[in-house]
Order: C-alpha cells, then sequence, then structure tokens
C-alpha cells in the first residue's frame, strides 16, 4: 500500500469510528438522558457540547462565530491533505490522515449540531483528590495520534536534526 493510500485510509477509518460512536451515544444509548455512565474507574462517559476549539478554546455561541471556526477547518483540512499528498514517508502520511479525518469529523458535528459532541472523561483518584482530563472524542484522540506520529517522523527520518 503506497503512502498516500495508507492515509486516506487512515482518515476513512478515524472518521467513520468517530462518527459511528457519536450517533451511536447520541441516538441508541442515549447519553443525554443517562448523564454521566462510568465504563472503568478512570474513564466515564459524559455529553458534551463544545463550541469551541481543543480544549474548549474560542468559545463560540452564535452562528457567525461556528461558521467562522467551520471555515478554518476547511481551510486547514485542505492544507493538511496537500501535505500528505506531497508526503513521502508511511508515518507522517497515515498521522497527516488521522488528523484530516478527525477534523472532518468534528466539523460534520459542528454544521450538523452547532457544536462538537464530546464525550470520554478520563480521571484518576490521588487520596482525596480527583484529576480530571478534558472531556474529548474520537476524533480528538486521532488528531493526538497523527500529531504524535508527525513527530515520530521529524524525529527518525534523514532531514531530522541529530544531537551531536
Amino acid at each position: 500500500m503506497t503512502p498516500l493510500r495508507a492515509g486516506i485510509v487512515a482518515a476513512t477509518v478515524a472518521l467513520l469510528l468517530d462518527q459511528a460512536s457519536k450517533l451511536w451515544l447520541l441516538f441508541v444509548f442515549d447519553l443525554g438522558h443517562r448523564g454521566a455512565v462510568a465504563v472503568t474507574p478512570f474513564l466515564d462517559l459524559v455529553l458534551t457540547w463544545n463550541t469551541g476549539i481543543s480544549y474548549g478554546w474560542f468559545q463560540q455561541d452564535g452562528p457567525w462565530g461556528a461558521a467562522m471556526l467551520l471555515g478554518f477547518k476547511v481551510v486547514a483540512v485542505i492544507a493538511l491533505a496537500i501535505w500528505m499528498a506531497r508526503s513521502k514517508t508511511r508515518p507522517a502520511t497515515i498521522g497527516l490522515g488521522l488528523i484530516i479525518g478527525g477534523a472532518i469529523g468534528n466539523a460534520i458535528d459542528r454544521a450538523a449540531y452547532g457544536a462538537v459532541v464530546d464525550f470520554a472523561l478520563l480521571h484518576f483518584r490521588w487520596g482525596e483528590k480527583t484529576f480530571n482530563w478534558y472531556v474529548f472524542n474520537i476524533a480528538d484522540a486521532a488528531i493526538v495520534v497523527g500529531v504524535a506520529l508527525l513527530l515520530y517522523d521529524s524525529f527518525r527520518g534523514p532531514d531530522a536534526v541529530k544531537a551531536p
């Protein structure tokens, strides 16, 4: 499989898993009416509507703000697709595909619902204190893994700057 095909497959799988999980949680499992659901001692399912970008930054409640974020996402996906088409290494191409699939998945949410559907909450207890990670979805996880693959590729590639 060529690197470009691997990137396209990664984008498609990330997008399908993201949208399938959100549709199931919203309309079959009905997470909105169930409230928080403990899955493991460190993972809960909770429904959160994110009107901003990552970590809830730049919250946009109005239609103009949502349209602006959607427009930015379209430009970013086009730029990433061009980069992916020119990429020569499998890790970078797969990483870019995961980022593209995640970005499209979150863009579909923003267009359909006016906000991104987030549902996974990681947490742990340390004594009497509970520490929570931000609430995320499969698209967000795909983007993080994609960025990690890009970083890995940049350090292992022939053009990477090596320490003396």
